[in-house]
């Protein structure tokens, strides 16, 4: 079995992260949680650099991602992970309280996999949050990360 990959966490609002991060320390999700706190932060996380300059390397197994943060938002965020050859193939959840239709298309359009609006009522919250993190962090199989030289993926050479 493969090693347990990071699960990031990017939640601006503490009280969620708080119960998201109880939610996924289940005894089936053994996976580290990091959790972050705005668009800006996740990308300086993903791309090893300010804060995150001396992390170690590879790219976390799960991104669940609000929508709706400072700095830069959830759609910012995802349209850079998804255009980036290096971050395109980590699992992103949009986990946000949005209903709006066009969240939803947008969120798709540019490439989610998963799009989660956080139940009100405490324990759907938490049994919703218990089942993204199972299979997401614990029995789905992403595939290797691969680095992908620049010049050669754009010719095709």
């Amino acid at each position: 079995m493969s090693k347990l990959k990071t699960i990031l966490l990017v939640e601006d609002n503490e009280l969620d992260a708080e119960l998201t991060i109880e939610a996924l320390s289940e005894p089936l999700i053994a996976n580290e949680i990091i959790h972050l706190r705005d668009g800006e932060e996740v990308l300086d996380y993903l791309y090893a650099r300010g804060n995150f300059a001396e992390r170690n390397t590879g790219n976390p197994g799960l991104i669940l991602l609000d929508l709706k943060m400072p700095k830069l938002d959830g759609l910012e965020v995802l349209r850079v992970i998804k255009a980036d050859s290096q971050l395109r193939t980590i699992p992103v959840i949009m986990l946000t309280s949005s209903r709006e239709e066009q969240d939803l298309v947008e969120s798709y359009h540019l490439g989610v996999n998963a799009y989660m609006v956080k139940p009100v009522d405490f324990n759907q919250f938490i049994d919703g949050i218990k089942s993204v993190g199972a299979f997401w962090g614990v029995f789905n199989e992403a595939p290797p990360q691969i680095t992908f030289n620049q010049k050669d993926e754009d010719t095709g050479e």
